[in-house]
Order: structure tokens, then sequence, then C-alpha cells
């Protein structure tokens, strides 16, 4: 199969293959999840990484990473555990139009380059089910992401929902007063916030997802994560 050769013919060598569970999930065509924003350091990497570790646990997941910066790749390349899911690299668009033809899997979750007029993102955006966009509650973060649905998302139509990252656990109403503004403006956001925690950078630093790390603050950055895979699969159970 054309994209098949394109994606997933090398995956990296310390990748777990598809299990029996993934089988059992298979469908016609795999469901699209794309982790965009139009700048980059809001968590996109980390949101994409760790959903697609969670979410592997009812899905056979292929993690493609299609920003150039190539940091999803290099989380898991220095990681000697086997990952509960496949990850390739892949920036070509036109490859990247035909991620619904990729039969191996029941789900692709895609982490996007940070850019709002790259060909990667006029390809993706058109063939995915759903896209989570995670960002900072700062105003300055929040005013990008507005540009973000206003010029990417909401003309296309598509299913999606903001995610608030790096929440820092002391200011917890700031977040929850960007929801509220989000909220104002008909934009669905995620009623949980990914907060920050040494254990993210720690577990990146060891190429693992939060799912398989071990240190302090472990039990709630995982519950975070393990929070906003629920809403996702919520809308998805809806729709």
């Amino acid at each position: 199969m054309g994209l098949a050769l394109g994606l997933i013919a090398n995956p990296a060598p310390h990748q777990k293959r598809r299990t029996a569970l993934a089988a059992r999930r298979k469908d016609s065509s795999p469901r699209v999840l794309a982790i965009l924003n139009g700048k980059g350091g809001v968590g996109k990497t980390t949101t994409a990484v760790n959903l697609a570790a969670i979410l592997s646990e009812s899905y056979s997941v292929l993690l493609v990473d299609a920003d150039p910066q190539a940091s999803a790749n290099w989380w898991v390349s220095h990681n000697a555990q086997p990952m509960t899911f496949d990850i390739t690299q892949e920036t070509d668009a036109t490859l990247l139009g035909k991620l619904k033809k990729v039969d191996d899997y029941s789900l692709i979750v895609v982490d996007m380059p940070p850019a709002l007029t790259s060909a990667a993102l006029a390809a993706v955006v058109p063939v995915a089910d759903y896209i989570l966009l995670p960002t900072p509650p700062a105003p300055m973060d929040l005013s990008a992401l507005i540009n973000t649905i206003k010029t990417a998302i909401a003309p296309a139509g598509m299913d999606y929902r903001v995610l608030f990252t790096k929440v820092d656990s002391r200011r917890l109403a700031e977040a929850a007063e960007a929801q509220e503004t989000l909220n104002s403006l008909a934009i669905p956001v995620c009623e949980t916030v990914i907060r920050t925690y040494k254990a993210h950078e720690r577990a990146a630093l060891e190429g693992v997802p939060i799912t398989q790390w071990r240190g302090a603050n472990v039990k709630e950055a995982k519950a975070d994560y393990y929070r906003v895979a629920e809403e996702v699969q919520q809308d998805w159970s809806q729709s």
C-alpha cells in the first residue's frame, strides 16, 4: 500500500508492533487525531506522546511526527523500553493527506508542526477526525490560539477542543478564567488542565511517556492526561 511504504516502512527498531488488542480494534479506516498549535513550546509533543501511550491501551496507535524538528522522534529514540505504540516521522504533505489509507492501525495521532501555513497542516486538517489544541492559559498564548482556530480550524468544520497545558498548580484560577473566556466565544475547551510537573520534563529526557516514568508527582501528572483521554473519547462516542 502506497502510504504504508512512506509512513511505516521504517519504524524505530525499539518500537513494539501491534498487539492482539490492536487487532481487535481495527476499523476499515483509522481515526485521525491531530495535535496542533500555531506556535511551539506549548506542550504539543508532550500531549501527543502521552495520549498515544494512554490511548494505546484501547487502540492500535501510530504516532506520526509531522514536525520537522522531530521532537517526538527524539523523545523515543533514546528509550530502551518497548513502546505500546508505533512511531514514524513523516513531513511529506502528499503522504500525510493519505493517513486514512493506513489500515494497520485504528488510531493515528499526529504531532503537527507549529505553523499555520505549512503544507502538512493543509494536508492533515481535512482528513483529521478530531483536533486537540494544547496551549498555556497566558493571555498571549490564548490570543495566538484563538487566531489558530479562526484561521485553520473553524473554517474546516472539524471537531476540536482546546487543552490548557503548563498550568501552575498555584494559579488554577487563571486557567479557569481562560476556560470561561473560550466558553464565552463558543470555543470547546477541555475541563481537565495539564498541570506543570518536573515529571513531564524528566520523562521526556528518559525517552518514556508519563505512563512509564517513575518519580515524584508522576501519579498526578499521569492522572491529568488520563482525564484528557477520557474527555476526548467521550467526544468520539457522541460523534
